[in-house]
């Protein structure tokens, strides 16, 4: 017994001295600044999508945006913030698909996770992005609205919410070109077509 008390001791003392993965990132000269999750595409069956997700906040430019002003769309959003490389490499992919379904009954919606306003329209502007973000910095609420339906852990992130709001495709980790967005996208605007 003391011994298996002694074994479970030490275990417990060294995962407290386990790091962060940010702070093991900086130790190991990486320091990347973000945590990201492995690529991976779930596409939920209608069966299994929860409820929709309600949400609201503020554009980079001011502007109010919320579920209620793309309800009836199908709506990509993604969780992004400027520093983070995988975001930016997969900006051009983003835009694509943006400019490929806008006059399609689709929105997009970028969630700015870390950034002030300056900072998310510089991105947009250097990065020829014309979807806005919501500045999600100061509270969250518009992440948090979100984990209620789906883990939203790595960045960048990229759901797909149905015509109903409900999230229909999870994308986690920087997009590999912008057929599998496409796609996900093209899939769920026929349903129930």
């Amino acid at each position: 017994m003391a011994a298996a008390l002694a074994a479970a001791g030490l275990a417990l003392s060294l995962a407290a001295c386990t790091a962060d993965p940010v702070a093991e990132q900086y130790r190991n000269g990486e320091n990347k600044g973000y945590i990201a999750g492995e690529f991976a595409v779930d596409s939920i069956p209608v069966a299994e999508r929860g409820e929709p997700v309600v949400w609201q906040g503020t554009t980079e430019y001011g502007e109010p945006l919320s579920s209620e002003d793309v309800a009836g769309d199908v709506v990509v959003v993604n969780f992004w913030y400027a520093e983070c490389g995988p975001c930016i490499v997969e900006a051009p992919d983003l835009e694509k698909v943006w400019q490929e379904y806008r006059d399609q009954g689709v929105s997009f919606v970028g969630v700015n996770i870390s950034n002030q306003a300056d900072t998310a329209r510089a991105f947009a502007e250097d990065n020829d992005i014309t979807y806005p973000s919501v500045i999600d910095v100061d509270d969250a609420s518009v992440k948090l609205a979100f984990a209620s339906a789906t883990p939203v852990s790595a960045t960048p992130t990229t759901l797909v919410l149905d015509r109903e709001g409900r999230v229909a495709a999870r994308i986690i980790g920087q997009l590999e070109g912008a057929s599998i967005l496409s796609t996900l996208v093209r899939e769920t605007l026929e349903e129930g077509a």
